[in-house]
């Protein structure tokens, strides 16, 4: 089994990523941290708590983290997960409360654990990454127990908050090149799965229409029905949960190492991952920054029906 933590700002498609990774026999999910993104921290937590109450996961340890980005207003999605973040659903809400340790503390504790044991555990933020930010330059010692980050978020193409930035970058920009600085200092491997694949593994209606029959196969099917209907289409992406399809079956994402950086300052471009695809071996002196030191594998293309079909098997 893979050790994972999930951080999450829980909408529609982080909970499609949760009841994966909740309910997947090869994922040991050990904790799962929660950011303000696309509803309010306080919502994310109750989500995320209702989630895992479906998927049969009560244990799993759930803290509350950033609220806030860095340096700018938190600026949610309600158009595309609605407002309480899981479509108005009304789904029973959990009854069970978050840790009492902040979502930093929890990840740090359960990092250094592993690094202690040596069973290295994958980190899977979806969503934006303020907590991972202040956890790698607060307690950068827990990156020991780090095997690797895979994170939805970026694109090398268009954005979707903007026409340059995909949301979760563009919601906190700061904590984002914070992020992968720090990952590079401090040796951990990093995988971009950003907007280039996001949509590429849809579910159709009349599939998820099949699943039900427990809280975690009828929540899923509810998920996908949401989704199309917010998005007036006949079949709806799976989103965040591809990025743990690539924990779970990483031949199913191809990927290759580029230079990236993240746009701080920009009017029109704010956010945006730039994604260096230039051949370095050539004459590129004349670029006054130089190459980035640090490469990140970018997703460029996913195997969208074997992504579809290890979703709907795990989930129902």
């Amino acid at each position: 089994m893979k050790p994972i933590i999930l951080d999450v700002d829980t909408g529609l498609d982080d909970a499609c990523a949760l009841l994966l990774a909740a309910r997947h026999p090869d994922l040991d999910l050990k904790a799962v941290t929660c950011a303000g993104g696309n509803v309010g921290i306080d919502q994310v937590v109750v989500n995320t708590l209702t989630v895992l109450e479906a998927a049969g996961r009560p244990d799993v340890p759930v803290a509350r983290g950033a609220a806030l980005p860095l340096l700018q207003p938190v600026r949610t999605a309600p158009h595309v997960h609605g407002a309480d973040g899981l479509g108005n659903l009304d789904w029973p809400k959990s009854t069970r409360t978050a840790e009492g340790r902040h979502a930093v503390e929890l990840l740090r504790d359960v990092l250094l654990e592993a690094a202690r044991t040596g069973d290295l555990i994958t980190l899977i933020p979806l969503a934006p990454l303020t907590n991972i930010a202040l956890l790698l330059r607060t307690y950068p010692e827990a990156a020991a127990g780090l095997r690797e980050i895979v994170f939805m978020g970026g694109a090398a193409g268009i954005g979707n908050a903007t026409a340059s930035a995909e949301f979760n970058i563009w919601t906190d920009p700061e904590a984002a090149a914070i992020t992968l600085t720090a990952a590079g200092e401090l040796g951990v491997e990093v995988t971009m799965y950003g907007l280039d694949v996001f949509y590429d593994v849809p579910i159709t209606l009349s599939e998820a229409k099949t699943l039900g029959g427990s809280p975690s196969a009828d929540l899923a099917r509810l998920l996908i029905e949401k989704r199309c209907d917010l998005y007036r289409a006949d079949r709806a992406t799976i989103g965040d949960a591809g990025a743990v399809c690539a924990v779970i079956d990483p031949p199913g994402l191809t990927t290759r190492p580029f230079p990236l950086r993240v746009e701080l300052s920009g009017t029109w471009s704010r956010g945006r991952t730039i994604v260096d695809t230039r051949d370095w071996s050539g004459d590129l002196t004349t670029d006054p920054f130089g190459p980035q030191p640090n490469p990140v594998q970018v997703a460029t293309a996913v195997d969208g029906p074997r992504y579809a079909n290890l979703w709907l098997q795990t989930v129902s």
